[in-house]
C-alpha cells in the first residue's frame, strides 16, 4: 500500500532529536503491522499540496499545534483537498487535527472545548463495531494532546467509539473517511516530554492527571491495525459520491 501523509505541523525542535518529525512517528507505528507500506510525505504547512488524489492509494493526516478554525491559507487549502478526495472516494484518515479537519469540511463543527486539554492517555469505550475492528474490543485507549473538539458531526458521518470527555472521539464518515481524536504514532516517552513542554498553557493539575494517566496500557498498536484494515476495505470497494 502506497500512503500518502498529508503533515500539518513539525514536532517541537527541542524534542525532535529524542522522538524524531511526524513522519518517522508514522512510520515507526505502521512498520510493526506492516513492513511493506511506502510513504510519500506533503508538507502541507509549506503550501506543499499533492498535484491529484491518484498519487497514492490512502491518505493519512497528522496532527497539529493549529486550529482547524485558524485563517490560515494552507488549512484552507487542506479543507479543500480533503472535499476532492471526499469526492474522488479515495480513503482518508485523519489524526486529531486531521479528524477535527474532515468534520468540518464535510460539514461539521469543530470548537475549543469547554471540558479543557486532553491529554496523556484518554479512556473511550467502543460503541459500535465494524468489521474492519478486527481483533475486536470494546475500549480504545490511546495518547492524546487536543483543546479542540469535534461537535457536531458531518452528514453521513456515525461516532464509533467515544467518552463523557470527547464523545466524537472515532468517527467514521461514509464508507471511505475514518477519523481519531487520538494519536496511535505518539509514545507515551513523547506524551509526557510534550506536556512539559506546554505545561504552561495546559496546567500543572492537568498535567498531573495526564501524566498518572500513562501507567496505563495503550492500544497504539490496535489502533493502527484497525486503520490499515479499514484503508484496505476502503481501497477494495471503491465508491464515488461526486
Amino acid at each position: 500500500m502506497r500512503i500518502g501523509l498529508l503533515q500539518c505541523d513539525d514536532v517541537a525542535p527541542e524534542l525532535r532529536e529524542r522522538h524524531g518529525n511526524y513522519p518517522e512517528m508514522f512510520a515507526q507505528l505502521f512498520a510493526a503491522v506492516d513492513s511493506n507500506l511506502s510513504w510519500r510525505v506533503w508538507r502541507c504547512l509549506d503550501g506543499e499540496f499533492p498535484d491529484g488524489v491518484e498519487a497514492v492509494d490512502a491518505w493519512m493526516t497528522t496532527g497539529a499545534k493549529f486550529s482547524v478554525n485558524d485563517d490560515l491559507p494552507w488549512i484552507a487549502d487542506l479543507e479543500a483537498f480533503v472535499r476532492t478526495l471526499w469526492q474522488a472516494g479515495k480513503p482518508l484518515v485523519g489524526i486529531c487535527f486531521g479528524h477535527q479537519l474532515i468534520a468540518k469540511a464535510l460539514g461539521g463543527r469543530v470548537i475549543q472545548s469547554p471540558r479543557g486539554w486532553g491529554v496523556g492517555l484518554s479512556f473511550n469505550q467502543v460503541t459500535e463495531r465494524p468489521e474492519w475492528m478486527a481483533p475486536a474490543q470494546d475500549t480504545l485507549d490511546l495518547v492524546v494532546s487536543h483543546q479542540d473538539q469535534v461537535v457536531e458531526l458531518p452528514p453521513g458521518a456515525r461516532v464509533l467509539g467515544g467518552s463523557d470527555f470527547c464523545p466524537a472521539y472515532l468517527m467514521q464518515v461514509g464508507e471511505h473517511f475514518l477519523g481519531v481524536q487520538g494519536h496511535p504514532e505518539f509514545t507515551k516517552a513523547y506524551s509526557r516530554d510534550l506536556m512539559a513542554l506546554r505545561a504552561g498553557d495546559i496546567g500543572d493539575a492537568r498535567v498531573r492527571e495526564g501524566e498518572a494517566s500513562l501507567t496505563s496500557p495503550v492500544d497504539d498498536t490496535l489502533m493502527a491495525r484497525w486503520i490499515l484494515a479499514f484503508l484496505r476495505r476502503a481501497m477494495h470497494h471503491p465508491v464515488h459520491v461526486g
